[in-house]
């Protein structure tokens, strides 16, 4: 299992791809990914997932309903008195 913004989900098949990117912005990745410990390539993965998922036709993402179960449950009785 992978982990995708706190939510586990199987392991992908991974396919190589072979692109060119501004050599400023790779760099920035590159920085970016060191500091954090991880390949360059599992950063890019992560944004492009991202940028897939925020106009997918699926519904709502698992992470943020996952996120707004977590707040109902924390705070639904809350929410209700602040409705009425």
């Amino acid at each position: 299992m992978e982990c995708y913004n706190g939510v586990e989900k199987p392991m992908a098949i991974k396919q190589t791809f072979t692109g060119e990117l501004d050599a400023t912005l790779l760099d920035k990745a590159r920085a970016m990914a060191s500091a954090q410990g991880r390949e360059v390539v599992l950063l890019v993965e992560e944004a492009l997932a991202q940028y897939v998922d925020k106009d997918s036709p699926d519904g709502p993402r698992a992470h943020v309903m996952a996120e707004y179960e977590s707040s109902i449950a924390e705070y639904g009785r809350l929410y209700e008195r602040l409705a009425k």
